[in-house]
């Protein structure tokens, strides 16, 4: 007789909270119930659209019929292109630089490379949950440190202090944050170096949205710091250019070789294994890195806008805060209530049909409650989703006062 078959139980933890909320998005869309979606960071979806010349260039190695597979690492011309761009971000003692099938492919193959049973990485909360997917994929121990939301989202020093242990063998930054929007200090990157260095960590330092800036900002690659220290710089074409279906990202590998040349051999040995990312979009890079770069001042022209309308609207809502992001496109507003976030999400979908993510997904100081918002729609979806978050807000309160986490 035949038996179910049982999944592996390294599947068990696995989640995604910004996918995973679109299953209850689609059965609240079935019953014809208009939709205001602000939960996926797709640029695509919305009016923003890659640099013609990068669209242009891909189509042109497509019709070379250069479809076939790539070198493990990436083509030269890539390569190349990404090391003289981390020459202008300041990063230098460069050993390794590999392409790959997006940002998540190469952070998925480095924390593969570098972590046994047992040992732990210290994850930022929030933060991305890529990482905490892939943490529970690898039955890693769990070791988040918290982001300060009194202090612009930073990290807090004195709890990755306390968090470092003999099993900790990386600290992993997402600069700009994804999702609060914070942009990290110099003075804070610093003291991040310090600690790696005193603790032989390596620095995950996940720089997807680095060109992505309000106000005039700068950013700062942690990895330009200091040249001993090993830092792995993710970097990709998803976000800056617009293509997040290209599925285009990458490693660069810096700090002192002979500490790194272990570690870097099994990144290699992984690559080999999995043979290439995509080809013909690889040719897309060194003219995205280095050709015309206008479509970033279009983008954060209508980014800003949207962005302090965002701020603006959500703290004129009572029981709502928002600190005002300083990169990327995304906000995560504090929920000043009892119930569980993930409870007043569900709600809020199924009443309004407005979708944001519930700040459980992302990881938070225990005791509070959040919501990621993408403020990519234009400013008629964003001031008709914020309308009516505040408005289901007060009616929430009254409805499900009894309810407490």
């Amino acid at each position: 007789m035949l038996s179910k078959i049982r999944p592996a139980i390294r599947t068990d933890n696995i989640t995604y909270a910004v996918r995973d909320i679109v299953v209850l998005a689609n059965q609240v869309a079935k019953t014809g119930k208009e939709m205001l979606y602000l939960n996926i960071g797709d640029p695509n979806l919305y009016d923003f659209e890659p640099p013609r010349h990068l669209v242009e260039e891909t189509y042109k190695a497509m019709l070379k019929n250069l479809n076939g597979y790539a070198p493990s690492s990436g083509i030269k011309e890539a390569v190349d292109a990404i090391e003289r761009e981390a020459e202008r971000k300041g990063i230098t003692n460069v050993h390794d630089i590999f392409v790959t099938t997006g940002a998540s492919e190469a952070i998925d193959i480095c924390l593969t490379a570098l972590v046994n049973d047992g040992e732990n990485v210290l994850t930022p909360s929030p933060g991305y949950p890529l990482y905490t997917a892939i943490a529970s994929k690898l039955q890693m121990m769990e070791n988040p440190y918290y982001l300060d939301e009194n202090n612009g989202w930073l990290p807090d020093i004195e709890d990755i202090k306390s968090k470092i242990n003999d099993k900790t063998k990386a600290i992993i930054l997402i600069n700009p944050n994804n999702p609060t929007g914070s942009l990290y200090t110099q003075e804070n990157l610093q003291q991040i170096v310090d600690l790696a260095l005193e603790h032989n960590l390596v620095i995950f330092a996940d720089e997807i949205y680095d060109k992505l800036l309000f106000d005039g900002k700068k950013h700062i690659s942690i990895a330009s710091m200091n040249k001993d220290v090993s830092c792995i710089t993710f970097g990709g074409l998803s976000k800056n250019y617009m293509v997040p279906g290209f599925r285009i990202g990458w490693g660069i590998m810096s700090g002192r070789k002979e500490i790194l040349s272990e570690y870097i051999e099994a990144i290699n040995r992984i690559l080999r294994a999995r043979l290439s990312a995509n080809h013909p979009e690889q040719y897309g890079i060194k003219i995205s890195l280095e050709g015309n770069q206008d479509h970033l001042t279009e983008a954060m022209n209508k980014l800003t806008t949207r962005r302090d309308l965002t701020v603006e609207m959500l703290n004129a809502i009572p029981g709502i805060t928002c600190v005002k992001p300083e990169g990327a496109f995304y906000a995560f507003p504090q929920l000043h209530m009892k119930q569980p976030d993930a409870h007043f999400i569900s709600e809020l979908i199924k009443e309004t049909g407005v979708v944001v993510v519930p700040g459980s997904g992302f990881g938070q100081v225990p005791g509070t409650k959040h919501f990621r918002v993408v403020f990519l729609p234009n400013e008629q979806i964003l001031e008709k989703a914020y309308k009516s978050i505040g408005d289901f807000f007060v009616k929430y309160q009254e409805k499900f006062a009894d309810l407490v986490e």
